[in-house]
């Protein structure tokens, strides 16, 4: 079972919990419907928070659940201190937090501050005139003379990032959707208003904050054109293939170095709280450079969440070293937070066409690997990436590229509890999508079985949690030799030795020097050479 808080007020004053942290993502509107309705809530959080803790996690990151009009799906936030009712209300999340802490469980939202809804209120009264209070909130900027765009910058989500507003006369920033506009952190009110909001959700409870798009919060103030970007330097790491945004080097409509000094500004917020934040960079050329710059010292965030993990390709042995590799020359003092799947990427049980026995290698590589860590659910169940039909669409990111980009989706459908149950347990009424009947084969008999998936990622978190060298120790000696990866993690009193054949052939292992037993069952003493069948590992602790 997950774990049981032995002793409360440390757990409550450990500030370096989030360091080597698994932390369970909860898409809300997928996770549990309570209601009927269709669409998950927090009161459904509450019922399936024992599952997370049984998993073995250390926190859960909750996506957007704040009042919103629902066009990104709560990315587009309406009001920053109320819970939308489609999910619930403030007390559902007071118990949220009760439950979770009862159950040895943090809890991080998904905090949103680079972009509101055009519905917020802020908005409203900033795009009513030159004057008012409000009016600098937003990223208001006048035509070129012909009328066009101020600048050349382009919307994530397709377009210009420019939208033309016939109140003001003027063009508004949105890096997203056109409902999405982007707020000024030029403007000091503005800054003082959100460190207000994660005050708001840190005396409720909270433990810490997931910030969405964290490098997209201050532009140029200059309105500097980006330069275009070589083909021969694009990838499709952070926007699909097919998307103009990867054409440009986005250098002037994110990332600025101003941003740094809001970035200190919450982490003081933060730190009588002992909470601690996970930022998410967006960037396809600079990400790890933007991750050491966010999380270096300690008086910025603690950690952000990277890419490398969750693109297109299979992750093999060379990329898993050059992405270490890069990392340590970009952020020698950074932390880093790794995902294989999330809600805006393909499951990566599909996108890496993934075995049962390939699942379980991965699931425990992830452990090992020095950062904190995040899960999506379903990805214990090794749930697939659901096909989804066109008409059952939600995503107007989908709606807008397909079908070369099939949209978000198809890893947004609904979790399953059980195979008797045509939703698998998430509602009694129509799900918001499609649950997949080749999901309901991942719940049900044998879902948690000894040999299972689940088992196996309960006992790759029971290692991390129970050995520091895993969780927070130094990581080194990392080589690819083909399918084979190799490492070593050193903690202040041991040695970890880490093995993984990411192939279908056997390979050899010789271990270093020394006297070394497998790790997690007894005291199994290991051959200087170790073969490791297809998608086999060895984790050896040194004597």
């Amino acid at each position: 079972m997950g774990m049981v808080k032995k002793d409360a007020a440390a757990w409550a004053q450990d500030k370096d919990w989030w360091r080597g942290a698994v932390i369970y993502q909860i898409y809300p509107r997928s996770f549990q419907d309570s209601n009927g309705d269709g669409i998950g809530d927090l009161a459904g959080i509450v019922q399936r928070l024992p599952h997370i803790a049984e998993l073995g996690a250390d926190a859960v990151w909750i996506s957007p659940f704040f009042t919103s009009p629902m066009k990104d799906f709560g990315y587009d936030v309406s009001d920053y201190c109320d819970v939308d009712p489609m999910f619930g209300s403030l007390a559902d999340f007071d118990a949220v937090i009760a439950t979770a802490h009862d159950l040895g469980l943090r809890v991080m939202i998904d905090l949103v501050l680079s972009h509101t809804s055009d519905q917020h209120p802020w908005f409203k009264e900033s795009r009513a005139s030159h004057t008012n209070d409000r009016a600098n909130w937003y990223v208001w900027a006048d035509p070129k003379m012909d009328g066009t765009p101020p600048t050349n910058w382009l919307s994530i989500f397709g377009g210009s990032a420019w939208q033309w507003d016939a109140r003001r006369e003027q063009y508004f920033l949105h890096n997203f959707l056109t409902s999405q506009p982007d707020l000024n952190f030029h403007e000091p009110q503005v800054q003082t208003a959100l460190l207000d909001v994660a005050r708001f959700w840190l005396d409720r409870g909270v433990d810490g904050f997931r910030l969405d798009t964290i490098n997209f919060y201050t532009h140029d103030k200059y309105l500097r054109d980006n330069p275009g970007l070589p083909p021969e330097q694009r990838n499709a790491d952070t926007a699909p293939a097919v998307n103009p945004y990867n054409h440009q080097m986005h250098l002037f409509d994110k990332s600025q170095p101003e941003n740094v000094e809001f970035l200190k500004k919450l982490r003081a917020v933060m730190k009588p709280y002992n909470a601690a934040a996970v930022g998410e960079v967006g960037d396809a050329q600079r990400g790890m450079e933007i991750l050491g710059d966010y999380t270096k010292g300690d008086d910025r965030m603690q950690m952000c969440y990277a890419f490398e993990f969750l693109s297109p390709q299979r992750l093999t042995p060379a990329r898993v070293v050059d992405t270490f590799t890069a990392l340590d020359a970009a952020a020698p003092d950074g932390w880093a937070c790794w995902a294989f799947s999330n809600h805006d990427v393909v499951r990566h049980i599909t996108r890496w066409g993934l075995s049962p026995d390939a699942a379980k290698t991965y699931a425990t590589l992830l452990m090992c690997l020095r950062g904190s860590a995040c899960l999506y659910q379903g990805e214990e169940l090794g749930l697939p990436e659901a096909e989804i039909a066109f008409e059952d669409l939600q995503d107007p990111y989908g709606i807008e590229f397909w079908p070369e980009f099939k949209g978000r989706d198809g890893c947004r459908t609904p979790m399953v509890w059980q195979a008797d149950n045509q939703t698998g347990g998430f509602t009694t009424g129509k799900p918001w999508l499609p649950v997949p009947a080749e999901h309901l084969r991942h719940v049900g008999a044998g879902a948690k079985a000894p040999n299972s998936l689940f088992a196996q990622y309960q006992t790759a978190l029971a290692l991390r949690h129970n050995h520091k060298a895993l969780r927070s120790g130094e990581q080194r000696d990392l080589t690819a030799d083909g399918d084979l990866l190799c490492f070593t993690r050193q903690g202040e009193d041991e040695e970890i030795f880490c093995a993984f054949n990411l192939g279908d052939a056997p390979v050899s292992v010789t271990l270093p020097d020394g006297s070394w037993r497998r790790l997690g069952d007894g005291a199994e003493a290991l051959a200087p050479v170790v073969t490791l069948a297809a998608w086999q590992f060895c984790l050896a602790i040194k004597q």
